[in-house]
């Protein structure tokens, strides 16, 4: 069952398929880090390993593109088995019951979400800044107007040239 550990992070006991076609499931403990923006599992809780030893494994919440319950298709015998889809890798985990399923979903989907503020959420402001003022002796950049869009989870930032 996951749960929030002292440092505001979600935590708790899954097995993953560290190998997608062996068909074999590993127990370990997963810390979902939203302010690292990762997803860390180690081979026990780390208050219980040795100084110093590291997570086994790790995922960055920026390269999750979808996280769903799996289907019987998927997996025909992995009763509670949920698959995140990262780069062009899937990860098979199982949790221990429906609700750990439907938590762990949730929590994942929720911290990998691309957010994009909407234009008129931002407060006007109440005055108008005035731009620092440069010293004659450095150069001024030429200013540029750039397109940003989000593709496949990155940000492009495209130059546009007005002819």
């Amino acid at each position: 069952m996951p749960y929030v550990d002292r440092q505001n992070r979600i935590c708790g006991f899954l097995d993953i398929e560290e190998n997608e076609t062996c068909g074999r499931f590993l127990r370990r403990y997963f810390i979902l880090d939203t302010q690292a923006n990762c997803l860390l599992w180690y081979m026990d809780n780390p208050q219980n390993l040795a100084i110093g030893a590291g997570a086994v494994g790790s995922l960055q919440l920026t390269y999750i593109s979808k996280v769903s319950i799996a289907t019987p298709k998927q997996k025909p015998k992995t009763p509670f088995c949920f698959v995140i889809n990262a780069l062009s890798q899937r990860y098979f985990l199982q949790a221990s019951d429906q609700k750990d399923l439907q938590d762990w979903v949730e929590a994942l989907n929720r911290a990998s979400k691309i957010t994009v503020p909407k234009g008129g959420s931002v407060p006007p402001a109440t005055e108008i800044a005035k731009p620092p003022v440069l010293p004659q002796a450095q150069e001024r950049k030429p200013q540029v107007a750039y397109k940003t869009e989000i593709i496949g989870g990155v940000v492009v930032h495209t130059p546009i040239s007005i002819n």
